[in-house]
């Protein structure tokens, strides 16, 4: 068998792992946009959006929603593939509405793209391959062909050949996925951590036991920090929010993906707005995609935590409390410009590359009286990471903006798991037994250093893959 790592490799975004079984079949885990090479083809597959035949790839099993990790799925049957996906019910739920909203912000970009381009403009600033883009037809005839599969059931692929999600935490739905194969008389083991949640995360529950097996796939994104402590979440938002819109008073910003740290933020502004800590002020939710996500996991409480639904049994709902207003329409959004009052606003996306908080960010940057908080991880490359790391100034498209705003950052309510965590993870495997550890979805600093620490609890056989990197297992 061979097992080749085509995303995520030495970079956190664009997971995709293609494991080929010795009869020619082809599983390809996950099918992640890579966030910061976005025009970046291969020579040897030049009009396509991957850099092997799709179309003979046999099965795709995806271990959650997040664009990182699904966003190329429409493109797969774009160019050819005829095979199903596996994944948890939620995970197809929440990737449905993803994909769609991806869809659309695909469109309004060819459509600028071509605009530009008829008129003999410059279209160098696109970063994308207009061919890659894809329609919403495309999206429902991808999630035509996936099929859920329940958390912890075994479930058979075809003779010899077994996948089990296991609950991963991070999101509603994300799974580890382990693999059982036959292979010549002998079962080989493949366990992919997916991205690895966090102990008491808000909403949902404990990153579940995993099995021990051959070879591990392990995520790294905070291979090399540990976080502050969940606990500390709602305080670190009590005090922003005295600070930026009580004390000064300001306008506080939260970029937050609209799938998870949205719910994650909502959640905890609920909790504080029930206890008589919220100031009277307004809360803008300026994602529609938001809203969706919001009744994809009020509908899948059965994969909440104790917490959630008992909040959610006391006061019939998780997000929506008087303070709050969603916004639907464009228009509603950009009229927030206009609202003089000190107030909260929370939308996406979480890395800045899209969405309507570009509209926000760019409103706000020369305002004194604003404060942006990052309450996620932005890769290298991305809008967000530009703004955390600016030096006064920043440059959007063709324009440079003074920065006057305050920028500030918590990982308190990080979804990914800290060094710990993927410690913990991993130290479930026999350091006698397991085969090969291979280190993915981090920055090459962060790999480092998780694969020294693990190496210094006696696992050394530990490989950080290249892209393309093909492993005989």
């Amino acid at each position: 068998m061979r097992l080749t790592f085509w995303g995520a490799a030495q970079q956190v975004t664009g997971s995709m792992a293609l494991l080929t079984l010795d009869d020619g079949y082809q599983i390809l885990i996950d099918c992640g946009i890579d966030m910061a090479n976005l025009s970046e083809a291969d020579p040897l597959y030049p009009n396509s959006a991957f850099p092997f035949d799709v179309s003979l790839v046999n099965l795709v099993v995806v271990t959650h929603a997040h664009l990182d990790h699904s966003g190329k799925l429409p493109n797969l049957y774009k160019e050819g593939y005829e095979g199903q996906i596996l994944c948890t019910s939620a995970t197809a739920s929440l990737t449905q509405i993803l994909l769609e909203d991806s869809a659309r912000i695909n469109q309004r970009k060819l459509k600028a793209y071509n605009k530009k381009k008829s008129k003999g403009q410059s279209v160098e600033q696109y970063s994308f391959i207009p061919e890659n883009l894809y329609t919403e037809s495309d999206v429902s005839a991808t999630m035509q062909e996936v099929v859920p599969i329940q958390f912890s059931r075994r479930f058979n692929i075809k003779p010899g050949v077994w996948v089990t999600f296991l609950p991963a935490g991070h999101l509603l739905g994300a799974a580890h996925v382990y693999l059982e194969i036959d292979d010549n008389g002998e079962r080989k083991t493949f366990l992919f951590s997916g991205d690895i949640g966090r102990q008491d995360y808000p909403l949902l529950n404990d990153p579940s036991e995993v099995p021990e097996a051959d070879y591990v796939v392990c995520e790294t994104t905070y291979g090399n920090r540990e976080h502050s402590q969940i606990s500390d979440s709602t305080k670190d938002l009590q005090d922003v929010i005295q600070r930026t819109c009580v004390d000064m008073p300001g306008r506080l910003i939260i970029p937050a993906f609209s799938i998870g740290r949205t719910q994650a933020v909502l959640f905890e502004l609920h909790k504080l707005f029930v206890e008589g800590k919220l100031p009277p002020i307004k809360i803008f939710a300026d994602s529609p995609l938001a809203m969706q996500s919001n009744r994809i996991y009020e509908n899948s409480k059965h994969l909440l935590n104790k917490e959630a639904k008992d909040f959610m049994e006391d006061y019939d709902s998780l997000f929506n409390f008087e303070n709050i207003e969603y916004l639907q329409k464009q228009n509603d959004s950009k009229a927030i410009s206009n609202y003089n009052e000190p107030c909260i606003i929370i939308s996406s996306s979480g890395m800045l590359e899209g969405g309507r908080i570009q509209h926000h960010i760019q409103a706000n940057m020369g305002n004194p009286y604003a404060t942006v908080l990052m309450v996620g991880f932005s890769a290298e490359g991305t809008l967000g990471a530009r703004l955390r790391d600016n030096e006064g100034s920043l440059r959007i498209g063709s324009e440079e903006h003074t920065i006057h705003c305050k920028i500030e950052q918590t990982d308190s309510f990080s979804g990914h798991g800290d060094v710990k965590d993927l410690e913990h993870f991993i130290t479930q495997q026999d350091k006698n037994k397991v085969k090969q550890i291979f280190l993915n979805h981090g920055e090459e600093e962060s790999m480092e250093a998780f694969k020294n620490r693990i190496e210094a609890l006696g696992y050394n056989n530990v490989v950080i893959p290249n892209k393309g990197h093909e492993f005989i297992v």
